[in-house]
Order: C-alpha cells, then sequence, then structure tokens
C-alpha cells in the first residue's frame, strides 16, 4: 500500500496532511500552519536550539521521546510521529514541571532562546529518572543562551532531580500509543507541485522508486541537505527518505567488528562505540548537539563526505569498511577509497551505504582529539585520530588520519611509513611530526589559518605519543 498523506498526534488527536510541501520545514509548518509561535527561528542551521521541538515516536512498544531542530527538519519527517511543542507542555492552566524550574531559577531573560532550553529539557526530563552534571550539560550543548548565561538553567535542571516525573504526558501514554498504532505504517509517496517525496518501508520498495526516479536525493538525518533549503535558499525536487527502511535500523555486533545500518541514528550509534573505542564516544558527544545527533547518521556522515566531518577521520583511522547497495548486490569496500575529491565519492546514482563495519581491536592504542573554538556544538578546525599496534616497544601498525586538513578527511601515509616499524620514542615521533607537510597543505579559513592546522596536527602526534607512553596506558615500567 502507498499513502499521498502524512500522519501524526498533535494535542492527542491524528492529524492528516494530503501531498504536503516536502521541502518545507516542521518550524515553517509549526509557525504559518499551526499558527504557535512559541516556537523560534535563530540560525536555520540546527546550532542555536531555539528552535527545539519534541518527537515521540514508538520503539519495542514503547514510547521514545527525541528533541531535534524543527528548522532543519523537514515537514513528511513527522509521519507516525508524536508532535510536542512548547505550547503542549502546560496541563489544565499550570506551568509544567520544567516550566515552573525555570521561572524558579530565573532562567530566562529576553526568553527569545528560552522555549527551546524547556524543550531540550522536557526530553531529558521523559529520558531520565535522575539528572546529574554529565546528562545536564549534553542535553544543553545544542541550546545557545546570551543573555541569563547556563547557571540558572543548570539550577533548574538540577532541580528536577526532587520533582515526581508523573506529567500529564505520562498519564496520556496508553492513549498516544492507541493512536500511534492506528497509523498504517505504509510507504509514502508525495506529490506537490513540481516536487516528489518518497518514504519507502522497504528496500525492496526502494528499488522499485529508484528505477523510475533515478534523478533523486537521499535523505538520511537530513541536517546537511536541508541546508539547502534552509540557508541556500533552493529546491529540492526529489526527495527519498531512508528513515522509515526498517532493514538499515540494525546494529550487529561480533567478535572482530560492529556494524552499523545506516538508519541508526549517531545519538543510539554513540551508546554503542563507547564501550570499545571510549575516545570515539568522547568525540561524538562533542559532534553537533543531541538535536543533531537524535536524526543525524553514521552513514550520512560519511556520504556527506566533508572534510571536517567528525566521524571520519575516527573510521579511517580504524580501518573501516563500507557496505553499499547497488540494485543487484552489496559490495564492501574499505572507508580508506571512498573518498574522491571535496564531496565527491565512488557512489553511483541510485546507490547507497548499507552500513559500516568497524573492526575491533581491543589490544590497540586508539586515541582521537578535536580542535574547534568552542568545546560544544562547534565544526573543528583539525581532528584528528591514531589507531597504533605495539608490541615490545616496536610500532607494529600506525594508523593516522585527519580531517580539516585537505579537501578530503585523510590518512597520513607519509607519517604512517615512517612509524611503521620503528621504535616507540619521544625520537621517533618528533621526526615523523616533521612529515606533516609531506601529507597535508590546509588552507586558510574563517575557522583556522594553514599555519595554525599544521601545529596543532604537528602537536597532536606528540600528545599522542606522550598520552600512550605514560605507564597508566601503555603498561610498561
Amino acid at each position: 500500500m502507498v499513502s499521498d498523506t502524512i500522519q501524526f498526534i498533535y494535542n492527542n488527536r491524528i492529524l492528516k496532511i494530503k501531498n504536503p510541501n516536502p521541502n518545507q520545514t516542521i518550524l515553517d509548518f509549526i509557525r504559518s500552519d499551526l499558527k504557535k509561535t512559541g516556537t523560534k527561528e535563530g540560525c536555520a542551521e540546527g546550532g542555536c536550539g531555539a528552535c527545539t521541538i519534541v518527537i515521540g515516536e514508538l520503539k519495542n512498544q514503547k514510547l521514545i521521546y527525541k528533541s531535534i531542530n524543527s528548522c532543519i527538519s523537514f515537514l513528511p519527517i513527522i509521519n507516525g510521529k508524536h508532535l510536542i511543542l512548547i505550547e503542549n507542555l502546560n496541563s489544565d492552566n499550570k506551568l509544567h514541571p520544567i516550566q515552573e524550574a525555570m521561572v524558579k531559577y530565573h532562567g530566562s531573560q529576553c526568553g527569545f532562546c528560552t522555549p527551546g532550553f524547556v524543550m531540550s529539557l522536557f526530553a531529558m526530563y521523559k529520558n531520565f529518572s535522575k539528572f546529574n552534571d554529565e546528562i545536564i550539560d549534553e542535553t544543553l550543548s545544542g541550546n545557545l543562551c546570551r543573555c541569563t548565561g547556563y547557571r540558572p538553567i543548570i539550577d533548574a535542571a538540577k532541580s528536577l532531580n526532587y520533582k515526581n516525573n508523573i506529567d500529564h504526558f505520562k498519564k496520556n501514554e496508553k492513549q498516544i500509543i492507541k493512536l500511534l498504532k492506528r497509523i498504517k505504517d505504509i510507504d509514502i509517496e508525495i506529490s506537490y507541485k513540481d516536487k516528489k517525496y518518497f518514504a519507502p518501508k522497504t528496500l525492496s520498495s526502494l528499488k522499485k522508486i529508484l528505477k523510475k526516479n533515478s534523478n533523486t536525493k537521499f535523505l538520511s538525518g537530513g541536517t546537511d541537505l536541508s541546508l539547502e533549503v534552509t540557508k541556500q535558499r533552493g529546491d529540492i525536487k526529489n526527495m527519498i527518505s531512508l528513515n522509515s527502511i526498517k532493514e538499515l535500523q540494525f546494529i550487529k555486533k561480533t567478535k572482530n567488528f560492529i556494524e552499523i545500518g545506516s538508519g541508526v541514528s549517531l545519538y543510539e550509534f554513540q551508546n554503542i562505540i563507547k564501550s570499545y573505542y571510549p575516545d570515539f564516544y568522547n568525540i561524538l558527544k562533542r559532534y553537533g548537539s543531541v538535536q543533531i545527533r537524535n536524526v543525524g547518521t553514521l552513514a550520512g556522515n560519511i556520504a556527506t563526505a566533508s572534510p571536517i566531518g567528525d566521524s571520519l577521520p575516527l573510521l579511517l583511522s580504524l580501518d573501516s569498511l563500507l557496505r553499499i547497495k547497488t540494485s543487484k548486490l552489496i559490495k564492501t569496500i574499505p572507508l580508506n577509497e571512498f573518498f574522491l575529491s571535496y564531496r565527491k565519492t565512488k557512489l553511483k546514482k541510485g546507490e547507497l551505504l548499507y552500513s559500516v563495519q568497524i573492526p575491533i581491536n581491543r589490544q590497540s592504542y586508539f586515541k582521537a582529539y578535536k580542535i574547534s573554538k568552542r568545546f560544544d556544538d562547534d565544526i573543528s578546525s583539525v581532528c584528528a585520530s591514531f589507531n597504533f599496534s605495539i608490541k615490545k616497544n616496536i610500532i607494529l601498525k600506525a594508523n593516522v588520519a585527519y580531517g580539516g586538513m585537505s579537501e578530503i578527511p585523510r590518512r597520513a601515509s607519509t607519517i604512517e611509513k615512517a612509524l611503521t616499524n620503528s621504535t616507540f620514542s619521544e625520537d621517533t615521533f618528533l621526526k615523523a611530526q616533521k612529515l606533516i607537510s609531506k601529507d597535508f597543505s590546509p588552507i586558510d579559513d574563517m575557522r583556522a589559518s594553514k599555519n595554525y592546522r599544521e601545529d596543532v596536527a604537528k602537536n597532536l602526534i606528540m600528545k599522542f605519543f606522550y598520552e600512550v607512553s605514560s605507564k597508566e596506558n601503555l603498561g610498561v615500567s
């Protein structure tokens, strides 16, 4: 079955929209169509959090709440979801506990950013039973405030530990689940003027769509693709959303690798990779924000092929493999061969990333570093990743990768060659760092100068050495 109508829950009832404009953002729909103006537009690129809303969805028969940036989310993605806005939080003319806490602890001045903060805290309130510093900091990392500062907002968040979390959403949970189950889980095909939008539920449906619509763009998280509309003021004529294909939403673990399906969100992935590579987890926690990671995917980060994509140097240093689905088969290629030039990859029309395989080696020394102007919610000037095998003080394998140093994320082949089979010593690394200019010729731009990038890249090589050579890390006396 195929439908041209999206359906979602709003205010405890099912709303239906026939052939909506697939280029309309959820934010524009909220303000222009629903006439709800509490949700604000700040940056129109998912960076400030003023537009934050919460989406509820069924997963394993349970309601899961996610904060997302409505300014860079296209309207059709809320099909089958529960839409929650700042206007929906109060009940019976009483403030929600989140709103009460913000008032009590003076968490608002100009008020422009406040709805976004409240919605981020609301998602936290629904997803955690207790709120420590780490959870609060991560929750608020995607919301910017230039008036109040963060201290009163953090105090408001901490005060929620002493609140009863049975709110009116909890009381209505069974009703919402019942309504969500009434929405049929079928393919969506939308025609709006000269635009088309497809949201297949299976890979077989996707294959049929691609046969008739070869000139289309894939929508995964859309945190990058949506900027063509919101920042470049362009139109996306044909879009295929991969978000509803359950065959792409898997995580497979074996003794030798973990495989991440292309439909898995970065937020879900970060909590999986944590037990294997803690540094990968730490970098991902600085990737955009919770709102971005709730919808963005690892596969999307790879396919976008940005030279400053934070996950890419890490995956390169880990010798990750890509599984690419063609019309006939699934082929596997090394990530190191995937990037061709700026924003160009080996993906051909009609092909998509099926999954990413990350080798597991608990004996290797893996470190990753992100250098940016802000700690949270910022694009890196330089991102570096190191993955070494060391035995009896000899470097058996040296994988070194950088982002921000070239038009594509790349391995430092000259440095790797110089380090392999060398003694793990300060002198070895001091010689290797001088080879940076052999592998990379970075540019000057608004984030950093060429010289700064080169100096940082050199220093990170030594940082890796000093950290690993400490007794705690290397395990030698």
